[in-house]
């Protein structure tokens, strides 16, 4: 059985900032390192195919200059690409627009090392304010544990029994964990640490609210 928090302890997370053509940004990091060849994570991450089996079913064109949706998620356009090492694209969401870069790194014995930067633009700092880096790290810390469980050659999970394991006891303490490790990033980035595990325990309890009733 896949061990969820152990999987959140292969991960290393960097919150930070700096300025890029379109302003400044916030950034957040999440790095690790698979048992795969580089083609290998490179198919996982940009073939069409195989997105669904480890993240959320996707449609478009992911190739340079293409757009892409993600169901009931982002969708954006490929600025670049590079393969089999990096590619970056906007990420477009709820009337909002940040940018993700993927880079992979051969290790050698046939290890990869995945790294995911997310980057908000520092003008639309309510929400970071209110609840933190994990407000999209949580996400990003589930989206790679889908892509170690699907690297390890398991079986996908289906929606359903995704939503379901989420949901768990184990589901729960992977969130508030996950808050947590990302209060800690956010700490060594150098917020004060009452504002970090404050916006920490918001983000999780909006993580782990129940779904509202029809």
């Amino acid at each position: 059985m896949f061990d969820m928090l152990q999987q959140l302890n292969a991960v290393r997370r960097a919150v930070g900032a700096k300025t890029v053509e379109a302003g400044e940004v916030r950034t957040v990091t999440v790095s690790q390192t698979y048992n795969a060849e580089v083609e290998e994570v490179w198919d996982a991450c940009t073939n069409v195919d195989r997105i669904p089996r480890w993240f959320l079913p996707i449609k478009g064109e992911l190739r340079l200059g293409g757009h892409y949706q993600l169901e009931g998620n982002a969708g954006g356009t490929i600025e670049q690409c590079d393969p089999p090492r990096t590619f970056s694209a906007t990420w477009e969401f709820a009337g909002g627009i940040s940018w993700i870069e993927v880079r992979l790194t051969p290790e050698g014995d046939g290890r990869t090392r995945f790294e995911l930067e997310h980057l908000a633009p520092k003008m639309e700092d309510a929400r970071w304010l209110e609840y933190g880096p994990g407000a999209v790290g949580i996400g990003w810390d589930m989206a790679i544990m889908g892509l170690a469980i699907h690297l390890s050659g398991a079986a996908p999970l289906d929606p359903q029994e995704a939503m379901a394991m989420m949901m768990s006891e184990e589901g729960r303490q992977f969130t508030v964990r996950s808050s947590e490790l990302w209060a800690e990033a956010n700490i060594a980035f150098g917020t004060p640490e009452a504002d970090a595990r404050a916006a920490a325990e918001r983000c999780v309890a909006f993580y782990t609210a129940p779904p509202a009733q029809p």
